[in-house]
């Protein structure tokens, strides 16, 4: 009777603990640029869309976070374009199997004097993101050749990029020297009326005030019904911050920016190889810890938290 009794008591231990404990991860989203797709790469590897297929018969959802354009995400991600979610345009718009989950404006008076201003300065093209196209009126031909045949967007080129009536999802400057000595004056021009960040070397990006890859992952934490707790992102540029701040299993590339690695839980220098630990389970089934109790943990590409 009493060992019956002491049963009884160590499966409901192991029951509650269980109960409690359980934190599958349900929600997995990586930056492109730098990070899932890396030395410059343009297209998905064959093993990356099989681990996503798996994923998803996890009962997992992968999310691609980036600051392109929507159809450019769904063509790279093709074969999997009906399994995941995106967070394009840095943000401003969600999606998840071709439903529009949030959507956010630019102020047409805002965006027409970023226009303007992007029009006017020696050296800068610019580009207005609508749903499924974007807008350039090229100054040089070999940017709009470079829109189309190297970041493979969906492009719309006219005339006048102020008559425009779509609205304003994201507007983006592109420096073909690099940006790295403009970004404080878009930054004191603008920043009060929209949120300017760096995408890459050769790109800034103006989005609505407040919107972010972390907003962003908000928006499909209450569509999808996923915590925090619940959630892993990858990132290695400071577009990346708020979503990686938005998570528990935050991972940072090996060569992401200094300020990326030091908010980040975990770092490594492959997106795969975390993806495959996901599938074997490593991450669920675990009480989640704070950030502090889990200084001391490791990554499996040897990455101190």
């Amino acid at each position: 009777m009493i060992l019956s009794t002491c049963l009884i008591v160590a499966v409901l231990q192991a029951s509650l603990q269980y109960a409690v404990g359980i934190n599958m991860i349900k929600l997995i989203a990586s930056d492109l640029d730098g990070t899932l797709l890396q030395n410059g790469a343009q297209e998905l590897n064959p093993g990356t869309v099989q681990l996503i297929h798996e994923l998803t018969k996890q009962g997992r959802i992968f999310v691609a976070a980036s600051g392109r354009q929507y159809p450019n995400l769904k063509r790279l991600f093709a074969p999997v374009s009906d399994e995941i979610a995106f967070i394009c345009e840095n943000g401003s718009l969600v999606v998840y199997q071709d439903k529009i989950l949030a959507k956010h404006i630019i102020p047409r008076t805002t965006g027409q004097e970023i226009l303007n201003a992007m029009m006017e300065r020696e050296g800068c093209e610019a580009l207005l993101s609508g749903v499924n196209t974007c807008y350039i009126q090229p100054k040089d031909e070999a940017y709009m050749i470079h829109i189309r045949d190297v970041v493979k967007n969906t492009v719309t080129v006219v005339d006048d990029i102020l008559k425009v009536e779509e609205p304003y999802l994201k507007i983006s400057v592109y420096e073909k020297n690099g940006i790295n000595n403009s970004e404080d004056y878009w930054n004191e021009r603008f920043g009060k009326e929209v949120t300017v960040v760096t995408s890459g070397n050769l790109w800034l990006d103006t989005v609505p005030k407040g919107i972010n890859k972390g907003t962003a992952m908000q928006d499909l934490f209450r569509e999808l019904q996923v915590t925090p707790q619940e959630t892993m992102a990858f990132g290695d540029h400071y577009n990346d911050v708020e979503m990686l701040q938005n998570v528990s299993y935050s991972f940072a590339m090996d060569n992401a920016q200094p300020g990326i690695l030091d908010i980040c839980n975990f770092h490594t220098d492959q997106v795969e190889k975390t993806l495959e630990e996901v599938l074997d389970g490593k991450y669920d089934n675990k009480l989640h810890a704070n950030r502090t109790d889990m200084s001391h943990r490791k990554c499996s590409t040897g990455g101190k938290v």
